[in-house]
């Protein structure tokens, strides 16, 4: 339901406040220092990756299954926190984007706790019909149109 005139001056009032308050509060509401701390953690977890990489080769070249197998858990860790990271600075990309393009509050966005749900994935609707007869309908068709085999 969206705010009411009376409402949305209410609120740029109160966000005025709140960055005349506490600046350093404000801008993490913003959403700024959380892109570049996950950029930082990024470039550092390829660090770390490249770190895990030369820990790999130097257990291989050695003849050391143990230094092998500590540098590709270095590389994997370095791996999945990277990753995390890019995400999370492309979701804060996209809440910029999405917080210049008209939104009334003028810069700041909610940020949600607890545990996050897998966005950008829209679930495709599904049939009543089961899997075997949707399946040998999808064969059906394709032999109709085919004509034969």
């Amino acid at each position: 339901m969206p705010l009411s005139e009376e409402e949305l001056r209410l609120l740029e009032q109160m966000e005025r406040a709140l960055v005349e308050e506490d600046p350093k509060f404000a801008s993490t509401l913003r959403g700024t220092s959380l892109r570049r701390t996950a950029r930082r953690r990024a470039i550092a977890a390829g660090v770390v990756f490249v770190l895990g990489m030369a820990v790999l080769l130097s257990g291989a070249m050695t003849n050391l299954i143990a230094v092998g197998i500590v540098g590709f858990v270095i590389m994997l860790g370095s791996a999945v926190i990277g990753l995390n990271a890019i995400r999370g600075q492309q979701a804060a990309a996209a809440a910029d984007a999405a917080r210049t393009a008209g939104h009334p509050s003028r810069g700041f966005t909610v940020i949600e706790g607890g545990r996050r749900g897998r966005t950008g994935r829209a679930k495709s609707p599904r049939s009543s019909a089961p899997f075997m007869s949707r399946m040998e309908e999808r064969w059906r068709r394709r032999r109709d149109i085919e004509g034969g085999f």
